[in-house]
């Protein structure tokens, strides 16, 4: 499996988990740490102008999803 394959399947893996739960992944849920990283992660790669165009714009659509549900009370 190439890194571009992996790379999809982490964010298909990340905007399911997002989508389906209507949140972020929770910083303090040991099981959601690998998406919240593979989020930060990704968030610096964009800042520092280091992503592919393609990865780009699917970086930025997750982030502008994130950005959504920041602070949304999960007990509701």
């Amino acid at each position: 499996m190439d890194q571009d394959t992996r790379w999809l399947i982490r964010y298909n893996e990340v905007m399911d988990f997002m989508k389906k739960n209507n949140r972020n992944p929770s910083r303090h849920r040991i099981g959601e740490h690998n998406y919240l990283n593979w989020i930060k992660a990704y968030s610096k790669l964009m800042n520092a102008g280091a992503l592919k165009d393609e990865r780009l714009v699917k970086v930025k659509g997750l982030l502008a999803l994130s950005e959504q549900y920041k602070r949304k009370n999960q007990y509701q």
